[in-house]
């Protein structure tokens, strides 16, 4: 695995204060898959906007590596994954674009996910 990218469900799991969180952080650490990479578009999908409502998931995404553009090629891979896919939305398909080659997504939403990576370079996508 080159990098590990979270979907919004990825972050969301991970964020939350709780042992199984803290469990997968710690073996993902002594893995060397962190920090993980997290593309701005999830933020649309994973923060509410609300400062009191977001304090966990802020606080989570500080030991994040947020990108935060998305460079025309990316977004013409992504497009182009979802073409082929015929499912998934547009942060889905840059979560996998971001991926490639050789990385993995850790999200809770398998089944979009697992169809745009089976069209991807080497990406699989894990259960958050």
């Amino acid at each position: 695995m080159t990098v590990l990218v979270l979907d919004s469900g990825g972050v969301t799991r991970l964020a939350r204060r709780s042992q199984d969180a803290a469990a997968m952080i710690a073996a993902l650490v002594r893995d060397g898959a962190w920090p993980p990479i997290v593309p701005s578009v999830v933020l649309v999908e994973c923060l509410s906007g609300r400062q009191r409502h977001d304090v966990l998931t802020n606080r989570f995404l500080k030991t994040c590596e947020i990108v935060e553009e998305v460079p025309q090629q990316l977004a013409r891979r992504a497009a182009a994954l979802r073409a082929s896919a015929r499912r998934g939305s547009a942060v889905d398909a840059v979560v996998v674009a971001v991926a490639e080659p050789g990385g993995a997504v850790l999200s809770g939403d398998l089944a979009d996910l697992r169809a745009l990576a089976a069209h991807a370079d080497d990406v699989i996508v894990v259960r958050s």
